[in-house]
Order: C-alpha cells, then structure tokens, then sequence
C-alpha cells in the first residue's frame, strides 16, 4: 500500500482558505484526556470547532464499552519545530549518510514539516481507545511509538500485529473515518479534518484551517 508522507509536494501545493473557525477545548465537551502530552496553558486539548463535532461523531459509532481516550490536538508551531528538528537530528545521527532529502522523507514519517502540520492548524487529534473503566486496549504499539520502536508497527495496516490489535485498530478507523477525519498511514493514532494532508487525500480544491495561534 502506496503512503502519503506529509513531505510530498503535492500536501504543501494545497492552497489554504482560512475560515476562522475558533479552537475549542475538548474538556469541555466530555472526552475523556489523557495527560501525557499535557502543557502549562492547555494547548494540547484544543481542536477546531468542525474536528470536535467530528470527534464527537465517530465517538458515538464506536461499540458499548469502547470509548476514545484524546491524548493530543492543538501544537503551537513553536513545539512542532521542536519535535520535527529533535527527531531529523536523530535519524541524521543514526544514518550519516542520508541526504538532507532523505532524511525530511524519514522524518516526515513520523513529525509533519511545521510549515503543513495538521496539529499547528487545530485539525489534527491523537487517540485511543480504551474499555468503559479507562484501561487502553491493546492497539499494538504505544501512542507516538516511533517507526524505529516499533519495527514499523506504528503504520496503521503493519502487518506484525496481533489479531486483537488489529481489530482495535479496525474499530478506531471505521469510527474516525465514518465521521469524516482522515488517518495518516504512519501513524494509527493520528486523524485530521480541513487540513492540506485532508484535503489531498480527499482531492479537494483547498484547505480550511492553516496554522493558528491559541488566543
């Protein structure tokens, strides 16, 4: 299966419309959040208001007993840059042959390019799933597992997974996808709505949210 990395061209040639829709936060509408990812304002609970009601959506569609467990949304550009540099550092450390081409393909895997990155724009989200007590079901890797980690076990179709943590997985994206959020292929966890990656995988003329500042 062919992925699209968010360092293809054609993600960053998507135009963006901006259309000022507000970032709202997630504790305020029931979700259940996890605080591994927590920060001293609260960024990381924040979506688009059209990611919530999708969110809320696909939460509704999951089985009894199942329920989604937000672990990330909204990542201020200054993080984003953060994160994408740390790990291109890495893999450079790692492999010193790589070009500078390569390694923002490898890094792109993992940590969107900050100048196209869905969670800058409030329409990406990072989930879970989890039983009706809050134990996280078995989706075979930890949330933000690397590809190094995980023997790439962190691609949404890995084939080195157990039958149970592909149903998991199974059950996430029919409900995600069903409400309209588009996963990215490297990463189970990870389903974004009106962003450039979005909008090319759903072959549409332009994007609705771009990078955006917490008020």
């Amino acid at each position: 299966m062919h992925l699209v990395l968010m360092s293809d061209p054609r993600v960053a040639a998507i135009p963006v419309h901006e259309c000022g829709e507000p970032l709202v936060d997630v504790r305020d509408h029931g979700f259940r959040v996890d605080p591994r990812k927590q920060d001293p304002q609260g960024a990381f609970t924040h979506v688009r208001e059209g990611v919530l009601a999708r969110l809320a959506h696909a939460r509704s569609l999951l089985p009894a007993g199942i329920d989604v467990l937000f672990v990330e949304g909204y990542r201020p550009l200054s993080l984003q840059r953060r994160y994408f540099t740390e790990y291109r550092d890495q893999l450079a450390a790692d492999h010193h042959g790589w070009t500078p081409e390569q390694l923002h393909e490898a890094t792109s895997r993992y940590v969107s390019p900050p100048d196209i990155a869905p969670h800058s724009a409030g329409a990406a989200v990072d989930v879970t799933l989890v039983d009706q007590d809050g134990h996280e079901l078995d989706l075979g890797t930890r949330v933000n597992a690397s590809p190094e980690e995980s023997d790439r076990a962190c691609f949404t179709h890995a084939p080195n997974l157990s039958d149970q943590a592909r149903h998991h997985r199974a059950v996430l994206l029919n409900a995600m996808e069903s409400a309209g959020l588009t996963n990215y292929g490297t990463e189970w966890w990870h389903y974004s709505a009106g962003d450039r990656y979005d909008a090319l995988m759903r072959q549409e003329p332009h994007a609705r949210y771009g990078p955006i500042e917490l008020p």
